[in-house]
């Protein structure tokens, strides 16, 4: 395999993510600024910030296949950010009660040495069970989920807000269109099946 993968995240959900590819990948902070651009919709954000991501291993590496990734959860057109705190993620989830969140998620392939960069954006639906106050409060007890946009974590306990997904790839929702990266890295000549026996 002629390319050694890097991932441009240090989240550990986006890792271990990644680690299901059984390929070995470097990983780094790419540190962007993830504020939105003025008139700039969802997805063009995401697919902006994900190929921020990917093209800052140019700092880090001189070759390689960088991934990057971004994403947003989106309710009413209006873009959703992180709560920070329990009022404002209670805010939040008595906003989804009984209603679906789009999420998007921005995914880029970049070859440091090529300049060459391949990026889709991911549309994954969550829609949320009518859900009391109650329920609500336990939530975001039991979870603290202030750090995740949407206000919940879906790779735990969060699964029990949702009434339906609907998407390609659950993956996406985690953080990481593994189905899209795949065929991703395919184009650029790497097929994660059979690079399975090259290392």
């Amino acid at each position: 395999m002629k390319h050694p993968l890097i991932l441009a995240s240090s989240s550990p959900f986006r890792q271990s993510l990644l680690q299901k590819f059984n390929l070995p990948f470097d990983t780094f902070s790419p540190d962007v600024n993830e504020s939105a651009l003025e008139c700039e919709t969802p997805t063009e954000l995401v697919k902006r910030l994900s190929e921020l991501k990917a093209s800052a291993a140019n700092k880090h590496f001189n070759k390689g296949l960088a991934i990057g990734s971004d994403q947003v959860a989106v309710f009413n057109n209006q873009i959703l950010g992180k709560p920070h705190n329990k009022q404002n993620a209670v805010k939040q989830l008595n906003l989804f009660s009984g209603n679906t969140v789009t999420f998007l998620t921005g995914l880029c392939v970049y070859d440091i040495v090529t300049g060459t960069k391949k990026t889709c954006v991911e549309p994954f639906n969550v829609t949320f069970k009518t859900l009391s106050d109650a329920q609500i409060s336990a939530y975001c007890d039991a979870e603290q989920p202030y750090n995740c946009a949407g206000s919940f974590k879906s790779e735990g306990l969060g699964i029990c807000l949702f009434e339906k997904l609907s998407g390609d790839d659950p993956n996406s929702l985690i953080g990481l269109p593994l189905i899209k990266l795949s065929q991703l890295l395919a184009e650029f000549g790497i097929d994660v099946l059979t690079a399975q026996n090259k290392f």
